[in-house]
């Protein structure tokens, strides 16, 4: 996909990928809607209190996911979360024979210069990651995906637990439990 836009002026594949990114934050917005309002009754305030606990509990929830990723869209940073699940994803590929163009679709919507969803990435990461495509492996974004949790657990995962999204959602057990 880079290489096809390459010709285009900066200007265009600026503009390009800031719609892309804005329509994405508008389809994860009601998708959050629609899927969270039916599931926070099942939350319990447990759940709630290990999000704030542990990055990896929230990541590894259902809903916990969900809110995150909200999060991240209203940030406009929602590329983060989807490069850390398309590897998580990568990692499972079956037959082995699909990884390359699987590699190669993971590296050009995330991680090439003017990706329409580029993540923050060194170029000395980008660097080891494009080696790494040369014969794709299970561990070909380990690097990357690494530095993007990083990224994700001290940046914005504060920044969710002090969100109106996780705190409306603190808020709603409490209610709940208020009524129940």
């Amino acid at each position: 996909m880079c290489r096809s836009l390459e010709h285009l002026p900066l200007t265009c594949l600026e503009r390009a990928k800031e719609l892309k990114a804005r329509f994405g934050s508008f389809l994860m917005k009601q998708e959050l809607n629609m899927g969270l309002s039916h599931k926070t009754d099942k939350l319990t305030l447990e759940d709630r209190e290990k999000w704030s606990q542990s990055f990896h509990y929230l990541l590894a929830h259902k809903e916990g996911l969900c809110a995150f990723r909200a999060f991240l869209s209203s940030e406009y940073s929602e590329e983060n979360i989807a490069f850390y699940l398309a590897c998580e994803d990568y990692k499972s590929t079956k037959p082995c024979s699909k990884m390359c163009s699987k590699a190669r679709k993971i590296y050009e919507e995330f991680i090439c210069t003017d990706a329409p969803r580029e993540v923050n990435l060194d170029h000395e990461t980008k660097t080891i990651t494009s080696k790494n495509l040369e014969n794709p492996t299970f561990t070909c974004f380990k690097v990357a995906q690494s530095k993007i949790y990083t990224l994700m657990e001290k940046d914005c995962y504060p920044r969710f637990l002090k969100s109106t999204v996780y705190q409306e959602l603190v808020a709603q057990h409490a209610g709940q439990a208020t009524h129940g």
